[in-house]
């Protein structure tokens, strides 16, 4: 019987170490998850890390490009605020021009106005006298046919006269004048004989 109780003894033994083995190697894998997962969360710090500072690049960024963007809306607010104050500073120029020239427009279109209204009745009192001119023209005229008319009639009938008391002296001296130019060709035939020519030659 004593043997069994020694080989129970050193089966104990064994069992016992081996419990003791077990929970080193289970204490040494417990130290190596420990350190495994401290360099993991270690790592994931660093990418954190990593990843922050990089978020915060970026984030600094945006925030730059905001400002300049910011900045360059502002300039183009002051220049969209300049051309705006030059084109209505223009624009009202413009309108003032225009309207500085629609007066003068009108003042001149009221001169010619005037102009016109005094041509047409310059026109008009200048047609009345020629109208009154052309009617003295025709009255003097119709004066004057009628006084030819009247020194026609009245030189016609004193030429009438006239040749009438000529044509009766006429009669009156013809008979003188038949004798005396008898008595003149007869002189003149003699003289002809005289000098040896004969009338009828001649």
């Amino acid at each position: 019987m004593p043997p069994k109780t020694k080989e129970k003894g050193t089966k104990a033994g064994a069992q016992k170490k081996k419990r003791n083995a077990g929970a080193d190697v289970e204490a040494e894998s417990m130290r190596r998850l420990a350190l495994l997962e401290k360099e993991v969360l270690q790592d994931r710090l660093a990418l954190q890390r990593d990843e922050a500072r990089r978020a915060k690049a970026s984030e600094d960024q945006l925030k730059q490009r905001i400002k300049d963007l910011e900045a360059e809306l502002e300039g183009a607010r002051s220049e969209g605020k300049a051309i705006y104050a030059e084109m209505s500073r223009q624009c009202r120029s413009l309108q003032e021009a225009m309207q500085s020239r629609s007066r003068q427009l009108e003042e001149e279109v009221e001169g010619l106005r005037e102009q016109l209204e005094l041509c047409q009745r310059e026109a008009e009192a200048a047609q009345r006298e020629a109208k009154q001119a052309l009617g003295e023209r025709d009255q003097t005229l119709a004066q004057l046919r009628a006084h030819v008319a009247d020194v026609e009639a009245k030189y016609e009938e004193i030429l009438h006269d006239s040749l009438d008391r000529l044509l009766a002296k006429l009669r009156d001296v013809k008979p003188q004048w038949d004798g005396a130019v008898l008595r003149l060709h007869t002189r003149l035939k003699e003289q002809l004989r005289q000098f040896g020519l004969n009338p009828l030659d001649l």
